[in-house]
């Protein structure tokens, strides 16, 4: 497969079990414990195939995150799939209006990881 994934969560675990889970899937991984960092990896490394963000973080969460990685020529078409606790109707819809392709919730079913990350490619 040879897809690149940015994973962005502040929880140094929740990256751990996501590397686990798509390393033996095939895929190149990058990790980023916050939303400003992320935006820098993406300008510096254009790329990647997918950005996983967690939408909950402290001082720029993801939905913040995605509006400004839209509005970035060099980076805006880079597909961003949201994860996130926040599991209502109101909130994937909140997701896909700050621009993500697709939405994940909490904690994460790999079968539907997979599922939104293969539409993508």
């Amino acid at each position: 497969m040879n897809k690149k994934v940015l994973i962005v969560d502040d929880d140094p675990r929740n990256i751990f079990a996501l590397k686990l889970t798509l390393k033996s899937r095939g895929f190149q991984l990058e990790s980023s414990t916050s939303a400003q960092e992320a935006i820098q990896m993406l300008k510096s490394q254009n790329d990647f195939d997918v950005v996983l963000m967690d939408m909950m973080m402290p001082d720029m969460d993801g939905y913040e995150a995605t509006k400004i990685i839209r509005n970035l020529e060099d980076i805006k078409q880079i597909p961003i799939i949201a994860v996130t606790a926040q599991a209502m109707p109101e909130d994937k819809q909140k997701c896909l209006d700050a621009g993500a392709q697709d939405y994940v919730s909490k904690p994460i079913n790999v079968d539907v990881l997979m599922n939104a990350m293969e539409k993508l490619f």
